[in-house]
């Protein structure tokens, strides 16, 4: 298994912080954000390669990072060439960029790298060799305020994934999902189909509404958390939380 976390956005809404660093490499309870990702990306015995896709203005903080963190895994940074929110490539552009410049014929577990998770990767990983099917991580919420702002998922009774809808004005379930995705090697070979049909690179959660249609997928249900670092009162929270 190889593993992709995306960290090639600019993160304006985080400007000044993240002019001139990237905001997974933003110090909270005194490490860089990516570093708790790839601890617990270490956990999974099966994945022998990272990937760290970013964008040109920032390829050189992570192969600094990379290098000091001398990582057991290794830990390859491809600069996807971009330098701007103008011409990004998208998450799933970016994805694909991955797939081709690392060569990557294998099952892959795709992150973003902006977020702080408390759920286990090793545990969701073993319910993915259970199903042997392609998995995104679910939770289960109350809040139908917040349900409307994330995407939400409808499983059916088996855990399959039967829709997915980005951010719905009347949410037909209570359980969202996180961009934590695990994929067979089959499904890494569709994400050029995927583009090529012409849909859009951007958000990972478009592939998934598209590939629930053509396979089965399930969802991963954790109690765990996941912090999405997107605003200053968001980075402020989970600094709350973890320490400064």
């Amino acid at each position: 298994m190889k593993a992709i976390i995306l960290v090639a956005g600019y993160a304006t809404r985080l400007y000044p912080l993240t002019k001139d660093t990237p905001k997974p490499l933003l110090k909270v309870g005194g490490k860089a954000i990516i570093d708790y990702i790839v601890d617990e990306i270490n956990n999974i015995d099966d994945v022998d390669s990272i990937f760290v896709i970013s964008n040109h203005k920032f390829a050189g903080h992570f192969d600094k990072w990379a290098e000091e963190r001398n990582n057991p895994k290794p830990v390859t940074v491809i600069d996807d060439g971009t330098d701007s929110d103008e011409n990004k490539r998208g998450a799933i552009g970016d994805i694909q960029y991955t797939i081709e410049q690392g060569g990557i014929d294998d099952d892959v577990i795709i992150i973003a790298g902006d977020t702080l998770f408390t759920y286990s990767l090793k545990d969701y990983y073993s319910f993915f060799r259970e199903k042997n099917a392609d998995c995104v991580c679910v939770k289960q919420f109350n809040d139908e305020e917040l349900i409307k702002q994330m995407g939400v998922v409808l499983l059916d009774d088996k855990g399959k994934v039967i829709d997915l809808e980005e951010k719905p004005e009347n949410p037909r379930s209570d359980k969202v999902a996180y961009a934590t995705y695990m994929y067979t090697r089959d499904t890494v070979k569709m994400v050029k189909d995927y583009l090529a049909e012409g849909n859009s690179p951007d958000a990972p959660g478009y592939f998934l509404q598209w590939l629930h249609r053509k396979k089965d997928v399930y969802g991963y249900i954790t109690k765990g958390e996941c912090y999405d670092i997107g605003t200053h009162k968001a980075l402020a929270e989970v600094r709350r939380l973890y320490g400064e």
